[in-house]
Order: structure tokens, then sequence, then C-alpha cells
């Protein structure tokens, strides 16, 4: 692969890579395939109606990683993607994704995701996902992922993902299908500053019986950002689902959040939670009798919240 030092920080910031995986990977920069490798128990084939590749992991597969990171350093790209995962009976596997932008010009610059998880019996999924912005041109940096996914029964997935910095405008949307005993866990963090937008839209279907979703969002909004987040549960069997919404207002930030549970049977359980208010005072007193500035004090409040 031809990576220079911009694409090479990129990848350290989205995947955490300092140099090519040894496992199964597929890097994709400014629209174009840079490197595949495959291994005997993870295939990646490029699809050949429409942009993006299928991700096939066979049944029993213990233990395996595969990047699918994404890069774009050129100005006025939009670049869009297909990707289908299908994860076979038994596996245990980690996947990471995610995308870096660095925009140094004056026409935006925008990568749009269509990730389809297709989970089989009792496998279980660790989805990594890392999006982030840099560059001082007056381009913005536009991410869209859109995440769809069905769990057989018994299998797991947990998704973490994660836009901490340089994203200007974003609409991250997520929709689940839960069989007999499946679970599916969110873990996401999202800061917000200048004017930038952030939208999050869960939505999950509880079909199947004794299945569970645990929802977690924190973010924090600075300036004039904004954020949106809606969360949608459909309990439609003997079920139990969870979303939980806490957010940090700073100088004219705002969040709206706006929950939606459906009980569509007696013994569904769902418990909605949401906190949305500024750094607690005493919280700051007590960091800056220790000797802290004000503002190293909102920095060590603002790292630990997110963690």
């Amino acid at each position: 692969m031809n990576l220079n030092a911009v694409d090479k920080s990129l990848l350290r910031e989205i995947a955490g890579l300092e140099a090519i995986p040894e496992g199964a990977y597929n890097i994709r920069q400014n629209g174009k395939l840079a490197g595949r490798v495959t291994t005997a128990n993870i295939d990646i084939v490029t699809k050949e109606d429409k942009p993006g590749i299928d991700i096939i992991i066979k049944a029993g597969t213990k233990g395996e990683r595969v990047d699918i990171p994404v890069i774009l350093t050129e100005s006025g790209l939009k670049d869009l993607v297909y990707n289908d995962f299908y994860v076979g009976e038994d596996a245990d596997v980690t996947i990471v994704a995610g995308c870096g932008i660095h925009n140094v010009g004056t026409s935006d610059a925008e990568h749009d995701g269509i990730h389809a998880f297709h989970i089989g019996k009792n496998a279980k999924v660790l989805y990594v996902e890392k999006h982030y912005g840099e560059g001082d041109g007056n381009g913005k940096r536009i991410l869209n992922p859109t995440t769809l996914i069905e769990i057989d029964e018994g299998g797991s997935m947990t998704m973490e993902t994660a836009q901490i910095k340089g994203v200007d405008s974003t609409v991250r949307k997520t929709e689940a299908t839960l069989k007999n005993r499946a679970t599916r866990i969110i873990h996401e963090k999202i800061m917000t500053h200048g004017e930038q937008y952030a939208e999050t839209d869960f939505h999950v279907n509880l079909d199947g019986k004794d299945c569970a979703t645990h929802v977690i969002s924190r973010s924090i909004a600075k300036d004039k950002s904004h954020q949106r987040y809606i969360s949608c549960i459909d309990g439609n069997n003997v079920c139990s689902g969870h979303t939980e919404c806490d957010a940090i207002i700073m100088d004219d930030g705002t969040v709206t959040a706006e929950p939606r549970l459906n009980a569509n049977n007696i013994d569904a359980s769902l418990i909605h939670e949401a906190a949305i208010g500024k750094i607690a005072g005493e919280q700051l007193i007590k960091l800056m009798s220790l000797g802290l500035t004000e503002k190293e004090a909102e920095e060590q409040i603002v790292n630990g919240f997110l963690k």
C-alpha cells in the first residue's frame, strides 16, 4: 500500500493501527481499494453490483479480527459504500471499522457507509467504529453511517462507537432485529464543538423470546453545536430493553433527546433514562481546590465522562 504520513495518522486515530494488520483487512483510500488480505476463516469479496465489499466469516471462527477502515484526504470527494457482514454460527470475532477525513480544501468531503450485519446462531461480534475529522480547510467533513443488524437465535453483538473530534455533520442510523435469546449492546460516545451537528437514531425490534438490548449514549455539546438523540425500542415478545442518554451541555451547545418505547407484548420490559445538563459547580470547585485551573478542571471532567 502507498500510505503517506497523513494516511498513517488517520489509521492510527480511527483503528489504533501502528502498522499493517496481521489478520484480515480491507483498507479503502479516497474511494478505492488500498490494500486487502484474507485468511483461512475470513474472506473479503468486492461487490459487483455496487461499491462495497462482502465480509464472510466461517462458522466456528474464534478470536480473529478484521479491520475495514476508510480514509479520505481528497477535498470534494463523496464516498459511498455498501458492506455486508456474514458471521457464521458459533463464531466469536472482532470487527474494527471507522472513517477518518483529512480536509484542507474548500469543498466538502463526505463518507456514507451502509453496513449490514447477518449474525448467525450463537455467534458473538464485537464491532468497533470510530469517526474522526481534521484539516484547516473551509470544506466540511461529513460522515453518515447506517448500520442494519439481524441477529439470529442466541447471537450477540456489542457496538462501541465514538466520534470525538472534527466531524462537522453526521447522521448516525442503527436498526436492529433480534430473534430468540439474541442480545445487542451499544456504547456510544460523541463530542461536538463549533457549529457542528450530530444526530443519532437508534431503532430496535425485539421480536424474539427472551431477547434483549442495552444502549448507553454519552455526549458533550460545546460552543454552538447541536445534538439530537432519537431512540425507539419495539418490544414485540417476552423481552427486555434499556436505553440511556447522558449529555453535558457547555457554552451555547444544545441537546435534544427523543425516546420512544413501544410495548407490544404484556411481558415486554422497557426502560428509558435521560439526563441533560451542565457540569456541576461542585465538581469544578473540588478539582480547582486541588490546584487545577477552571479549564483544566473542565477537561478532566469531560475526559472522565467519555471514558
